[in-house]
């Protein structure tokens, strides 16, 4: 879970507002990743802005950043191993690399695209949630 600060939260449902509930407005418009954080700046589809100034932006911690990768199972596929001792062959997830590493390294353009869009989705699938959750208990 992406801790989300209140300020961002009323940024984001905003946005959300803005969009008519359309999730699927809500673009990248650029993003930015440092090693430390993902930088993403998040604008409307049918309103986009002329700078990243006006854009919503949406930090992630790198390791949050990672643990989504995992998660997705970006960073890894369905294949095939060798047991070491008992030479058998069994179906597993191999991993590629390191979540961060994966992402630098070997990840083609289209695969950071995919995690950083997940990253989106999860933010807002959040938001959403935790706010539903919480105006349930009144």
């Amino acid at each position: 879970m992406i801790k989300i600060s209140q300020k961002l939260k009323n940024k984001l449902w905003w946005l959300v507002i803005s969009v008519d509930y359309d999730y699927s407005r809500i673009s990248i418009a650029d993003h930015d990743f440092n090693g430390e954080t993902l930088t993403l700046w998040l604008e409307d589809k049918h309103d986009f802005k002329n700078t990243l100034d006006e854009c919503l932006e949406v930090n992630i911690p790198a390791g949050h950043f990672a643990k989504l990768i995992k998660d997705e199972n970006l960073n890894s596929y369905n294949g095939s191993k060798m047991h070491p001792v008992k030479v058998y062959v069994y179906k597993t997830r191999v991993e590629i690399n390191e979540a961060i590493a994966w992402y630098q390294d070997d990840a083609t353009l289209t695969e950071q695209q995919w995690a950083r869009e997940a990253v989106l989705k999860s933010v807002l699938t959040q938001l959403v949630e935790t706010e539903t959750r919480g105006s349930d208990m009144i």
